[in-house]
């Protein structure tokens, strides 16, 4: 399992993910599952990716393929003239990989291919933008209503991010929110783990604004999960005493 989120704030897009993946508690590796491709002064696209490994793969394989050879097949990554379109060509690929896959394997185990994407980006002239894209190909965009995504183990951190999210916060106290978040998603569930991949993109800055790795023996993140534990317990009892007597 992974976790990644992918959030839209006044400034442009946060976006982390986590890099665990395994076949058993036994067999644990790391993997990246955050992918970027920029133009300088023209676009930057990010992709981040849960489920199956080996169709993940696949997807970003292709995708990588397009920009080594430009001139032999079309280059999605640079050349599709919106973010839509670059949601619309990853969600292609990827139901054409799992629909290859299954049909490979006799339609047998139709969940085993099962995976999801994150796309985020900004092309020159337009909005930065966020699209969740599912193993069906088709996709949603983030809004207003709803200004993130999360995929793979999602259900452990969402909570902390609907409570303290804000479109206007800063890019430090967004980074903060999702490090709360993960630190949430490391302490319920095994499948998810360090390092960490975070990636800010500033509104027309077209490429990276901050990329960095967050590892096990990170002082920050050591910091925020301490703080963290401690806020929660003083909260708790700081809660008014349930009673069992009426009076």
């Amino acid at each position: 399992m992974t976790y990644c989120v992918g959030m839209v704030v006044e400034r442009g897009l946060v976006l982390m993910s986590d890099t665990r993946t395994n076949s058993g508690v036994d067999n644990i590796s790391v993997f990246s599952k955050m992918f970027h491709w920029n133009v300088p002064g023209e676009r930057i696209i990010t992709v981040m990716t849960a489920g199956n490994l080996a169709t993940t793969q696949h997807v970003i394989g292709q995708l990588e393929e397009r920009t080594k050879a430009p001139d032999e097949r079309e280059n999605t990554l640079f050349e599709a003239p919106t973010m839509f379109q670059v949601a619309s060509d990853v969600g292609k690929l990827l139901r054409n990989t799992i629909s290859e896959r299954q049909a490979a394997n006799g339609n047998s185990g139709k969940g085993k291919f099962t995976a999801s994407i994150i796309v985020a980006g900004q092309i020159a002239g337009m909005e930065p933008r966020l699209f969740m894209v599912y193993p069906e190909g088709n996709f949603i965009e983030a809004n207003l209503d709803t200004p993130f995504f999360q995929i793979g183990e999602t259900k452990y951190g969402r909570p902390i991010i609907i409570r303290g999210y804000d479109r206007d916060m800063s890019f430090e106290d967004a980074v903060k929110l999702l490090m709360v978040s993960f630190d949430s998603t490391l302490k319920a569930n095994l499948s998810v783990g360090l390092p960490l991949d975070l990636m800010v993109i500033g509104r027309d800055d077209f490429t990276a604004t901050h990329k960095r790795r967050i590892t096990q023996d990170d002082p920050y993140f050591d910091a925020i999960s301490s703080i963290w534990g401690d806020a929660l317990r003083s909260a708790f009892h700081s809660l008014p005493d349930y009673k069992f007597s009426s009076e």
